[in-house]
């Protein structure tokens, strides 16, 4: 595999920390025993910019935002990216809005979400507990997905949301606690096959997974750049 020739750009900051996780997951995904055997990675961190659940639950700085996304992506596109991943899952659902204006984008964002859904597919997955935020959740976007595959999805009830939200806001500050493991625990315990629909759920996972522990999570960061990989290979 020649990677010389290929960029993978990121439009992360959302959170950093999930960000560095991302970035940990791609040196894992792209073993080398030289650096220069992997692809060539540009990350704009941009976490100035507004709530992405904010933004999908009231409209608050909406426009702003997606004008902020457009504005990163086509910095990503215009410095050689040929594939571009968005680090969270709520950002996808402003991409409609995104491609109306910057075409040239369309072709080169995984989506990671339709990418961790088709990978339910393939492994024959008929049912999937789904822990996002409330964005992500209310909008519907993984469980259409799933949908359309024959998948059920079952989400987080609404009353549940702020245990979440304890969650992920432990990775944002960076602030963890045997409270937030237990909390993280019992909500990732709660069906079958869980997909992780919030970058920093991985990064708690990581932390807080027994040993040995059986059970089946699904990280949409890394079935993407599994994707950009295989992807890369078959070339």
């Amino acid at each position: 595999m020649n990677t010389k020739q290929h960029t993978i750009g990121v439009l992360g900051g959302m959170g950093t920390y999930a960000t560095i996780h991302l970035f940990r997951q791609y040196a894992e995904i792209f073993p080398a025993k030289k650096e220069w055997e992997r692809p060539r990675i540009i990350i704009d961190n941009r976490c100035t910019m507004p709530s992405r659940v904010l933004a999908a639950t009231t409209g608050e700085q909406k426009e702003q935002l997606i004008g902020e996304m457009s504005d990163s992506i086509g910095n990503l596109i215009k410095s050689g990216c040929d594939r571009i991943l968005l680090g969270c899952n709520t950002a996808h659902l402003f991409l409609p809005e995104i491609f109306a204006g910057l075409p040239e984008a369309e072709g080169m964002i995984v989506n990671m979400i339709e990418t961790c859904v088709e990978g339910l597919a393939k492994d024959g997955v008929d049912e999937v507990f789904l822990l996002a935020s409330e964005g992500t959740t209310d909008s519907g976007i993984y469980q259409k997905a799933c949908g359309r595959r024959g998948i059920r999805c079952r989400v987080l009830p609404g009353e549940d949301y702020v245990l979440l939200r304890e969650c992920i806001e432990a990775v944002k500050t960076n602030a963890y606690s045997d409270h937030v493991g237990r909390i993280f625990s019992e909500l990732i315990h709660r069906g079958g096959a869980c997909v992780l629909g919030c970058t920093e759920l991985p990064v708690l996972y990581q932390k807080y997974a027994k040993p040995g522990e059986a059970m089946t999570v699904y990280d949409p960061v890394s079935m993407a750049l599994m994707s950009i990989k295989v992807e890369y290979q078959d070339e």
